[in-house]
């Protein structure tokens, strides 16, 4: 298959490696494995760090150096002049330099002692003459190379030494081997590589005679120019190449560079020689790269029968991964949850570490998943030849990702995403969608996606929203790509086809046209249809109070329909709308329709607004339109924009098409009566009984029959001794005046000589020791809580938490202080006053609370001891 200029999986942000250091390889690996850092690793990261110091001094002074370094190296290969006058240093390092003059005291203490020697080491440089030429070296003159060549020469030799001082505190020569390696076939074609390693071996000797005083900086100094040294000298790398068995399939080759600079992928081979921990280490590797996570240390999901046999050598690596492939674990895993498409690609990735390649790939594995099963797809992946030659019996599968080895870029986002961590949690098929765009054509879309295309509506700006990701699928629309609009009218006078009939009305066919020199329509209906087509609706009163001096110079003739429509389209209530909400993209389209009647044909033209917006402002761009050659060719100067153009798909958003509908359309019968008096029309025949059980359900006539007993100042002593009576029917729960005695005979006395009022009475009465000996003793607090609801507010408890409330009360300052907890709440005073005997509320409760007080009612005093308010049900409020 070719590359498709149609369509594409994206392009997710790739940033390959460029060099590896100590930390980082030690970190990735155990990463890699899912594992801690093992003693080595750290004792070799603790190296790096407590090095650190060291090689930062040893980079600072080859720095400073840096010049005289150059320098030595550059007149031992170049003579007839001075090399070092072409060296040209960075910007960034000249405006150091000039900035830091205040600072080089301090600078100059960074190297501690070793800089202190360096002056007299120097003393050393000139004299002896180094190292022996290669044979058949020659120096090269500097008038004859020329000033360019000469300036990239000495440049070369600064960004040799530079890159060692990289290395150096980098701690891994890694970047010398990954930029080096294949510059002399490079410098061989532009001038001399023996030249450049005479150079080199000249600023190894110059460098190393500044370390004269510490053997230690010298031995790295040595280490890393040794290095240097020798990648230069040797072979370039050789690019890894992809041979692929079939036709279909796209050979790849990838340079080097990119394995030698990045992270490798740990390859795990099973070997009968292994030490148990190792054959464990192994198993796991299996486990991360076929379900994607060590299913024994996540879900404790042991196969110990197949590790049993790989261990002993029973079973091959390759069988165990097959087997792995066929459990009942992988099934419900990768193979219940999806799709058969999202099964293939996954499987892809797991038994061959990377993703289908072509669509008869897909098909051939596809159509044995279809008529074989998963198991059959699992065979087929591990017995083709590819997984022969990368994992052989012996190795356990790894991911061939950038780095590894090469991608296609036919299907670079794709196989990017497949190899991610994430891939088990994307449901839908990315490698068959993309396949199946390759194959079709452009879809007619707005360039910049499909969401930017609003709805062929009259009312607003309503753009859909895109139900997939347009990363991942982006559409190549190139400057030249125009949209295919169906013209409102006869499709022969089509602007494109036929320019001249801009200035040609739609007539019938089409919209209805508004303009001011047809002598049918009034200057208010002219305003009305501006107003209609710019806004998509009538403007509020408020609004069209800020545009009566133009309507009245429209009427006057002072100005034209279109310097109104400009007025119209550059105010603020229109930015507001369509302006200032949106994304440039989407309101350079919705308004390009609203004035030129017609969508954008494609990116040519939408980037044309948009250079106009970014680099002026809004109304420049409204007055490119109005003043455009097709705006006065379609409308001049006393037409109303008229919607010219739609799209194929604002076109099917207004037409309905009964063929795709199923069921018959037919007209809809006329309602003679009104929905409410047939829902409470009478279906079923009622008798008399049912009538009257209807009546009398709900709440009983003990609500309307309740006498209430009220004290006011006109009451007498007969009116006084009923409500005393009403209160110890409340109270108590009966009349007790045959059986108290004289215990309250001082309370009575004093309420019927008018020295207490109801409430106090209440109070009195329930802080007596009778109501203690009667409601106080014998209960459980909870019990007790209840009888105090009910004898003082008329009703039992609200809920849980008021009874853990009145519970502490009584838990901590007794019967007395919770008798007045109640009387003189805000609940108590509201109802009943100064001057009300407390009684049974019906009409004042919530309805949750009314079946416990009816319950509580309901019973004869002492008739049972248990308790009613648990019928709570737990839930939140109640708690």
């Amino acid at each position: 298959m070719d590359m498709s200029v149609k369509a594409s999986s994206g392009s997710p942000l790739v940033k390959p490696q460029l060099y590896r250091t100590t930390s980082t390889l030690a970190i990735s690996q155990a990463e890699q494995q899912d594992r801690f850092l093992e003693q080595g690793e750290l004792n070799q990261i603790i190296t790096f760090l407590n090095s650190g110091t060291r090689r930062l001094e040893i980079a600072d002074i080859l720095a400073k150096n840096a010049d005289i370094i150059v320098s030595k190296a550059a007149d031992k290969i170049f003579t007839g002049g001075s090399p070092i006058s072409y060296l040209e240093r960075p910007q960034a390092a000249i405006q150091e330099n000039s900035s830091g003059k205040k600072q080089a005291a301090t600078k100059q203490q960074l190297s501690g002692d070793v800089q202190s020697n360096v002056i007299s080491n120097l003393g050393t440089l000139f004299e002896g003459s180094g190292e022996a030429t290669p044979p058949g070296f020659k120096p090269i003159n500097v008038i004859k190379y020329g000033p360019t060549r000469m300036k990239k020469s000495v440049r070369d030799l600064d960004w040799f030494l530079r890159y060692l001082t990289y290395a150096i505190v980098a701690g891994d020569p890694n970047i010398l081997i990954v930029n080096i390696r294949g510059l002399r076939e490079l410098i061989d074609n532009a001038c001399s590589s023996a030249a450049a390693i005479v150079a080199l071996r000249e600023m190894r000797r110059i460098s190393l005679s500044i370390f004269d005083s510490n053997k230690d900086y010298q031995n790295l100094v040595r280490e890393y120019f040794n290095t240097l040294i020798s990648e230069f000298e040797a072979a370039g790398f050789t690019d890894k190449l992809r041979r692929r068995n079939s036709k279909d399939l796209q050979g790849l080759r990838l340079p080097q560079i990119y394995s030698k600079a990045g992270i490798g992928t740990p390859k795990f081979v099973m070997k009968t020689g292994l030490s148990a921990n190792e054959k464990n280490i192994v198993i796991k590797a299996c486990y991360r790269q076929i379900f994607e996570r060590d299913i024994a240390k996540a879900y404790g999901l042991i196969l110990s029968d197949l590790e049993s046999k790989v261990r002993n050598g029973q079973i091959s690596m390759k069988e165990f991964i097959r087997s792995l492939g066929k459990s009942a674990i992988y099934r419900k895993q990768f193979y219940e949850s999806f799709v058969d498409s999202r099964v293939l690609e996954l499987a892809f990735r797991h038994f061959l570490g990377r993703g289908p390649s072509s669509i008869e790939e897909f098909r051939t594995y596809f159509d044995i998943l279809a008529k074989q099963g998963l198991g059959g797809l699992i065979d087929g992946l591990i017995n083709t030849r590819e997984y022969a030659e990368y994992f052989g019996e012996e190795t356990v599968p790894y991911l061939r990702d950038l780095g590894e080895e090469a991608q296609e870029c036919r299907n670079w986002g794709a196989q990017i995403n497949l190899l991610n961590y994430s891939a088990p949690f994307t449901k839908v098929p990315q490698f068959i969608t993309l396949f199946s765009d390759y194959e079709q054509t452009l879809p007619d879309q707005h360039p910049y996606g499909r969401g930017n295309d609003p709805l062929s509506i009259q009312f607003g700006a309503i753009f859909p929203k895109e139900n997939k990701n347009a990363n991942n699928r982006p559409v190549f629309f190139n400057k030249d790509t125009r949209r295919i609009l169906i013209r409102e009218g006869a499709g022969i006078l089509n602007q494109l086809s036929n320019p001249q009939s801009q200035s040609i009305k739609t007539g019938t066919l089409g919209p209805k046209v508004f303009s001011i020199s047809d002598k049918n329509n009034s200057i208010d209906t002219i305003i009305t249809a501006a107003y209609l087509r710019i806004f998509g609706r009538l403007v509020y009163e408020e609004e069209r109070n800020n545009f009566q001096v133009s309507e009245n110079k429209l009427k006057q003739g002072n100005i034209s329909v279109k310097e109104f429509i400009g007025i119209l389209a550059k105010s603020e209530v229109f930015r507001k709308l369509y302006w200032n909400n949106f994304y440039i993209c989407k309101a350079i389209e919705y308004i390009h329709r609203r004035l030129l009647g017609r969508p954008t044909y494609g990116r040519q033209e939408i980037n044309y607004y948009f250079n106009i917006v970014y680099k002026d402002n809004y109304f420049t761009f409204i007055d490119n339109l109005l003043n455009s050659t097709e705006y006065n060719n379609t409308f001049g100067s006393d037409t109303i924009p008229y919607e010219r153009y739609t799209t194929p798909k604002g076109l099917a958003l207004r037409v309905f098409r009964t063929g795709i509908i199923k069921q018959q359309i037919s007209k809809s019968q006329s309602i003679s009566n009104s929905r409410f008096i047939e829902l409470g029309t009478i279906k079923e025949l009622r008798t008399a009984n049912s009538i009257v059980q209807r009546i009398n359900q709900g709440v009983s006539d003990l609500r309307k029959e309740t006498i209430i007993f009220e004290l006011n100042d006109n009451s007498n002593a007969e009116e006084k001794e009923q409500i005393l009576k009403a209160t110890y029917r409340q109270i108590f729960e009966r009349d007790i005046n045959f059986a108290v005695g004289n215990e309250l005979v001082q309370i009575e006395n004093n309420f019927l000589n008018g020295r207490l009022s109801v409430k106090e009475l209440v109070r009195e009465i329930g802080i007596s020791g009778l109501y203690n000996k009667q409601f106080y003793q014998p209960y459980p607090n909870t019990k007790v809580i209840e009888l105090g609801t009910k004898h003082f507010l008329g009703r039992a408890p609200n809920n849980q938490a008021e009874i853990r409330y009145y519970n502490q009360i009584l838990a901590a300052k007794g019967i007395m202080s919770f008798v007045n907890s109640l009387i003189d709440t805000e609940e108590y005073n509201k109802l009943f006053g100064e001057n009300t005997v407390p009684y049974r509320r019906f009409p004042s409760l919530p309805a949750a609370n009314f079946p416990n007080t009816a319950k509580l009612y309901n019973r004869l005093t002492k008739q049972s001891t248990s308790i009613i308010v648990p019928s709570f049900k737990p839930v939140k409020g109640n708690q």
